[in-house]
């Protein structure tokens, strides 16, 4: 996929670059030859999206705890999040010959040029002498304010498993779990992935299409057994 022009993309952004250069930049990936590349926007937009991303959160949910609104901030804003967004607007990266070409190769690559086109959009505006969050901060309200108001206590249990399995196995005194690839089948366009999770003497298998989401798998499927043995044992 090509992906959209400059013009097609700018409308999806709502905003209208007065330096073409900055978008410019914000895809350039660090692959594409000598010059300048993303990873300095990269870094400033990491900043802006956590903070608009916080701002959202403590606005609709009022009486949430910290820990809570860190655990919905980290949904929104890991990588896979922000590939997904980057797809949604059909972002194409300006890369160079020896750039990866496995199949998702280019997912952090592209959450990372998605993080720079805010630092883009929040420069761009500096330079005219506007305020540069605005245009950030109604670009993030867009895209997230939905998911964020629907948002439950919880729901990062069934998304984040292994992180919620690595906090459960900590707060029962137990090993963090460890992760082993079983098997890989499969014809290399849809490999099937078989991973064996493990905490102390409990252990499972699951397969996905992913060595990730296999793992994935396997973590919610341990989390299930720690709670049904705790429940158990009360």
């Amino acid at each position: 996929m090509k992906g959209k022009s400059p013009a097609d993309l700018e409308t999806a952004l709502h905003y209208h670059f007065k330096d073409p250069g900055l978008l410019d930049l914000a895809l350039t990936h660090g692959s594409a030859g000598p010059g300048p590349d993303n990873q300095r926007l990269e870094f400033l937009g990491d900043a802006l999206l956590n903070f608009c991303v916080a701002q959202l959160i403590f606005e609709a949910h009022p009486s949430w705890p910290e820990g809570a609104m860190s655990k919905l901030r980290g949904l929104l804003v890991c990588t896979d999040a922000l590939h997904e967004w980057a797809k949604a607007l059909e972002l194409h990266l300006k890369t160079g010959p020896r750039t990866p070409k496995q199949p998702g190769a280019l997912r952090k690559p592209m959450a990372d040029a998605m993080e720079a086109i805010l630092a883009a959009i929040y420069l761009d505006a500096l330079k005219v002498g506007e305020a540069g969050l605005t245009p950030v901060m109604a670009l993030v309200r867009r895209h997230h304010l939905e998911a964020v108001r629907s948002a439950h206590i919880g729901m990062w249990e069934h998304r984040d498993s292994k992180t919620t399995l690595q906090e459960r196995a900590a707060a029962l005194g137990m090993p963090a779990p460890a992760y082993e690839q079983v098997s890989r089948t499969g014809p290399d366009h849809q490999p099937v992935f078989i991973v064996r999770a493990r905490v102390g003497e409990l252990q499972v298998e699951a397969s996905a299409g992913s060595l990730k989401q296999a793992e994935i798998v396997a973590a919610r499927a341990l989390v299930e057994r720690l709670d049904h043995s705790t429940a158990t044992d009360i």
